[in-house]
């Protein structure tokens, strides 16, 4: 990282103190982010106060990302994975009794607003527009959530919000016009060979060098038939490759453990027989 971006992350973070209620929400990520560029990127932008919306297909790193830039910013995490059902109230809260009276019982957007953190939307897309709308004085100028009933919050200076979304999910749609003028926009590049050997090394240290080679090859073979249209992106699965990677440093047979982690994920038979005969070709 330049050495400006550091000086002005570390002046950041001796702006912006965390209570200590929320400091066990500061985690370290369990795999490094691989991509200087891209991550110069997104710190200038959340430097500057602007929230982010990483965007592009499985295996690129999106949240991996938004989990390192949460730990190099020093502010806690909150999560929402978003799915058909989400809700204002999944996002902002709900009434709660306490004590015989009626109180608002905060949900992670109103607690990264409160506390400073850094809120990750992750799969923005999954909702629907009108639960995604309770979110756009959040993210404007005004930095306020106005909770009927209850008074406004206003949102603390060092939160952020960083948005994931991957094309072609089923469930995904179209975000609104209006959502997406509140973001700033990256589109996360697919990873590259010499890249993916320094995140599996880091996932998995005590794989053999061998395995880790294998593995590679298997995802870039399958990840070329899924953008031929031969299979679908199921496989390409680089979680599934960690999992599998794991599993051999535990004494698992290596065609074994790329079965159980990539092959059956698989429930086409047509797709399980090319997807099998793509794995004989680097695990026999």
């Amino acid at each position: 990282m330049r050495e400006e971006l550091r000086i002005q992350l570390e002046q950041f973070k001796e702006r912006y103190s965390v209570e200590q209620a929320v400091q066990g929400r500061i985690a370290r990520p369990m795999v490094e982010f691989i991509g200087e560029e891209i991550l110069e990127l997104a710190v200038a932008a959340l430097l500057q106060g602007e929230n982010l919306l990483l965007c592009g297909g499985k295996a690129t790193g999106k949240n991996t990302l938004a989990d390192n830039l949460a730990w190099l910013f020093a502010r806690p995490a909150y999560n929402v994975s978003f799915h058909v059902n989400t809700d204002s109230t999944t996002l902002i809260g709900t009434d709660t009794f306490v004590g015989g009276e009626v109180r608002l019982r905060n949900g992670p957007v109103a607690q990264a607003a409160q506390y400073g953190g850094f809120c990750i939307l992750d799969e923005i897309n999954m909702a629907k527009n009108d639960a995604v709308a309770v979110m756009h004085s959040v993210l404007d100028y005004r930095r306020l959530i106005d909770i009927p009933g209850y008074e406004c919050i206003h949102v603390h200076p060092a939160t952020r919000f960083i948005a994931t979304m991957n094309y072609g999910y089923a469930g995904t749609r179209e975000l609104n016009e209006a959502l997406v003028s509140r973001f700033t926009v990256i589109r996360m590049p697919t990873l590259q060979e010499g890249q993916m050997h320094r995140l599996l090394q880091a996932a998995v240290p005590e794989a053999a060098q061998e395995n880790i080679d294998r593995c590679i090859g298997l995802f870039m073979d399958l990840d070329e038939k899924a953008v031929n249209g031969e299979i679908s992106t199921h496989p390409v699965d680089l979680r599934g490759m960690i999992s599998a990677l794991r599993l051999m440093t535990d004494g698992m047979r290596p065609k074994d453990a790329v079965a159980i982690s990539i092959t059956n994920k698989c429930f086409d038979e047509y797709e399980y027989q090319l997807v099998q005969d793509v794995v004989m070709t680097r695990f026999v």
